[in-house]
């Protein structure tokens, strides 16, 4: 379930599954205005959480949550794609399917990847009827669910191909605790033993992070809470929604500091604080995108950074998907470090910067094309009020705002909002992506904010700039997608 528990409209299935032969589908798909052209996903059908992003063998190998049998959420698979550089991706064959009468056998949820003494090895979240009712362990107003935690193992350098373990190697929630979700594990190594921590939450409590240790990632033992939440005042059928279940964590060292990524009511939120003695204490916490943007998961690179992947949900109806024959995109790369004062920071990973083509320094001088661009803005205001608008000769198609809101920056993208912290009239940089319907802008490296837009514009974009506001400088790049036609998978190839 992971990032689709978090979209309640999404987390069921509907009938109207593509055809893979159809080459009406393969024409419907390229020609899409719509539809992202550099950022990872697969050639049709529906995405969502990234899962066990793992550098191996000279390729960074990207595995995600895949339904091969249309465009809304449900049958979840783990499709997986190869790239050199993080930015180019080749399709492979799936990875993970549910297997029939095993513990995975109504679908293979979130997880992660590690070297196992240099065999790539994964964990994952496996669901299946529960035996009993007080087996479940996911209950989300739709589905009533068992989830336990399983393993398979490389069996070829390419990561084609996979052996599962036939039993869970976790296959209950710890004893005395009536669980609201037991998923998405995450792992590490700590001296001579492996770590893992699942996202869950308990009954009235509120959400919580569980701590497993082992020493050969089979056998499994329960420690304590890595941190606990708090009771929450709201009521739903899905727990995620409330903040009573925390979903897919990722815990990792960053500076001198660990920082812990959990996924509730509908974001992804951060907390950076000090690891010891086997527990967290958070110092500072925020929330990582506040727009469309769930399920985060990070990987070291090849050269020792941290890299940030999540998914991009959508914001239209089903019957769109459907039609579409598609939904989902995973976001660009990002790399995470910490400010001065130990608060998460994230900016685009620079080498998404290999796709920019035509380059425009002036305002005057931009003209976005196929919806397909990098924009770089620095800007300065006395005031905190501005507007940079994204239109075309039909109107505005996407603003970008700054506004003083009771004594403090606001930043709006469109009718999304997210707090801008600096001092008043401080400079505002902004770093812009625009791919298809997928809308990325980053703010002084502290604040990232996703959208949607479901519009195609008469023509060229251009940049305007509203209010009283002084343009320090302006770099516009149109870019490269990165396959001749839109489709990045092998479907029609």
């Amino acid at each position: 379930m992971s990032g689709a528990a978090a979209f309640g409209s999404l987390s069921h299935t509907l009938p109207g599954s593509n055809d893979p032969g159809d080459a009406n589908l393969c024409q419907k798909l390229a020609s899409d205005p719509l539809r992202p052209q550099f950022h990872l996903m697969p050639s049709h059908n529906w995405m969502n959480d990234p899962n066990g992003p793992i550098y191996f063998g000279g390729r960074y190998h990207m595995f995600h949550q895949y339904n091969p049998h249309g465009a809304t959420w449900g049958n979840m698979h783990w499709a997986h794609a190869t790239s050199a550089d993080m930015i180019h991706w080749q399709h492979g064959p799936i990875a993970l399917a549910p297997t029939p009468g095993g513990p995975d056998s109504d679908g293979v949820f979130s997880g992660s990847a590690v070297l196992d003494n240099g065999k790539p090895t994964v964990i994952y979240t496996a669901v299946a009827p529960p035996s009993s009712a007080g087996d479940a362990t996911l209950r989300d107003g739709v589905h009533t669910w068992r989830e336990t935690q399983c393993l398979a193992v490389a069996q070829d350098d390419e990561l084609r191909i996979w052996k599962k373990l036939s039993e869970p190697v976790i296959a209950t929630p710890p004893a005395g605790l009536e669980v609201t979700g037991f998923r998405d594990p995450a792992l590490w190594r700590e001296g001579e033993h492996w770590m893992l921590v699942l996202g869950s939450g308990v009954h009235g409590k509120g959400g919580i992070i569980l701590l497993y240790t082992s020493t050969d990632l089979r056998h499994w033992t329960y420690l304590h809470p890595l941190i606990e939440g708090s009771p929450s005042s709201s009521a739903s059928a899905n727990p995620v929604d409330t903040g009573e279940m925390w979903e897919c964590p990722d815990f990792f060292p960053l500076g001198n500091k660990h920082v812990l990524l959990i996924s509730t009511m509908g974001k992804v939120r951060w907390k950076v604080g000090t690891y010891a003695n086997q527990r967290f204490t958070p110092e500072k916490e925020g929330v990582v995108d506040w727009g469309l943007y769930y399920a985060a998961k990070t990987m070291l690179d090849a050269d020792g950074r941290r890299i940030l992947w999540g998914w991009i949900p959508e914001a239209r109806p089903d019957a769109d998907l459907i039609s579409a024959g598609w939904a989902g995109a995973m976001s660009l790369p990002r790399v995470l470090s910490l400010s001065s004062q130990n608060e998460l920071q994230t900016e685009a990973a620079p080498f998404v910067g290999k796709l920019r083509a035509d380059h425009a320094g002036s305002v005057d001088g931009v003209r976005i094309r196929n919806l397909a661009a990098e924009i770089d803005v620095r800007l300065h205001s006395t005031t905190d009020d501005f507007n940079l608008l994204l239109h075309s000769d039909a109107g505005d198609f996407v603003s970008i705002a700054c506004s003083k809101q009771s004594g403090s920056r606001e930043l709006r993208v469109n009718r999304v909002a997210a707090p801008l912290p600096a001092p008043t009239g401080s400079p505002v940089h902004l770093h812009v992506f625009l791919d298809g319907s997928v809308l990325e802008v980053f703010a002084n490296e502290t604040v990232a904010l996703t959208a949607r837009v479901y519009q195609i514009p008469s023509g060229p974009l251009r940049v305007k700039l509203e209010g009283n506001v002084k343009l320090t400088s302006l770099d516009a790049w149109q870019m490269n997608p990165i396959s001749k036609d839109r489709l990045t998978g092998s479907f029609c190839s």
